[in-house]
């Protein structure tokens, strides 16, 4: 399923199998389609030609709709969207924290109101499982609760202890609902979540604990919600040597170009983030030398293109002046053809961070990029 077949200090260069889509070469960043689409018009068949390897979507939304229940009957999300490679879905548990004011969390599970329409839902470890496993995806994420930043040590323990009772429930529900004769994927896997808010005692606590559950790999939720960039990377060190070594460490949520080359930095193979496409809408754009406002009145008469160092179909074939009259115009193009050039910029990324691995110079790549790429033009 997962296999390390290199590493320079703590980064790790891999290769993940699962159910669809063959080998993904790891560190992967995955593109997030929340419902079943990325935002800005790209369809699954655009992610192929944009260098995408895992496609991500939400448990909570996809729940409310079309319903998981639609989806299932309809073959599951693979067909319904038409995405043959693997998929990685959510658990729900980020959008309960996002709905903090709307929300009762109980040892049974959380009851919240629908951001649509305001009717009560409940979730719990089994109706996550249940509704992961209606949409079949390759990777289902355990039911968990993100505290929010800060958060007191006491309330933090309490839910690293009922995060860890979730977990139980979430492995004997989903090790029953793969066994299920129509079940959509038999072969479904199921990744915990550590949680630990911003004490490193906790967090490694915790890691501890949910190494011992048999997932089949393991992910740091809770950060990159607030607290300082630097917070973060000492949590990823802390709880890094305590989770296992031959199963993908998944740091959910994250983040901006350096966030990923200091994630891969400190020993972490998968990563996801909205900012490549929400930034893209709002003409926020990333390049090789840093990011740029393509709305800026500067680029109204500029034929490079975005980036002159990019080879994604946006580059090939559109100017900056072009894009930003898309932006001015409120054209529907201008956000298409954005969103396209940040997740393709995204995915090579990690291509390139995988490329330095193989060559035995990713300190090489770190020194130059890490900082550049956080620059504005």
């Amino acid at each position: 399923m997962f296999k390390v077949i290199k590493k320079e200090g703590r980064a790790r260069r891999g290769v993940f199998r699962c159910a669809h889509g063959g080998e993904v070469q790891t560190p992967v960043f995955m593109n997030v389609g929340t419902q079943g689409a990325i935002k800005g018009g790209v369809s699954a068949f655009d992610l192929k030609e944009l260098g995408c390897q895992i496609e991500l979507s939400n448990t909570y939304h996809l729940h409310l709709r079309p319903g998981d229940d639609v989806v299932k009957t309809m073959g599951g999300l693979h067909k319904f969207m038409r995405w043959d490679g693997p998929i990685l879905t959510d658990s729900g548990g980020f959008q309960v924290f996002s709905l903090s004011g709307l929300r009762k969390i109980k040892e049974e599970g959380v009851t919240f109101a629908s951001h649509l329409d305001g009717h009560r839902i409940f979730m719990g470890p089994e109706e996550s499982m249940q509704i992961q496993s209606n949409l079949g995806s390759d990777i289902a994420m355990a039911f968990d609760e993100c505290v929010e930043n800060p958060a007191t040590y006491e309330y933090a323990k309490q839910s690293c202890e009922r995060t860890l009772r979730w977990l139980e429930r979430c492995k004997v529900e989903h090790d029953r609902l793969n066994s299920l004769p129509d079940t959509v994927n038999p072969e479904q896997m199921l990744f915990g979540i550590n949680q630990g808010a911003t004490f490193a005692d906790l967090r490694i606590w915790h890691m501890k604990q949910i190494a011992q559950i048999d997932c089949d790999g393991f992910a740091i939720g809770g950060l990159a919600v607030g607290e300082p960039t630097e917070v973060m990377y000492e949590i990823i060190d802390a709880v890094e040597p305590y989770m296992p070594a031959d199963k993908p460490r998944y740091l959910m949520g994250v983040g901006t170009p350096s966030n990923i080359i200091e994630g891969v930095a400190r020993g972490v193979d998968f990563f996801d983030c909205v900012m490549p496409a929400r930034n893209a809408r709002h003409g926020k754009l990333f390049t090789w030398q840093g990011t740029m406002n393509i709305k800026n009145a500067k680029y109204k008469l500029d034929e490079r293109p975005i980036d002159p160092e990019c080879d994604c179909p946006v580059c090939r074939n559109f100017s900056r002046a072009y894009i930003r009259h898309l932006f001015a115009a409120e054209e529907i193009l201008a956000m298409r053809l954005a969103v396209m050039h940040n997740l393709y910029f995204y995915n090579k990324l990690a291509q390139k961070i995988r490329d330095s691995l193989d060559c035995g110079e990713f300190e090489q790549f770190r020194a130059e990029y890490s900082e550049k790429l956080g620059r504005r033009i």
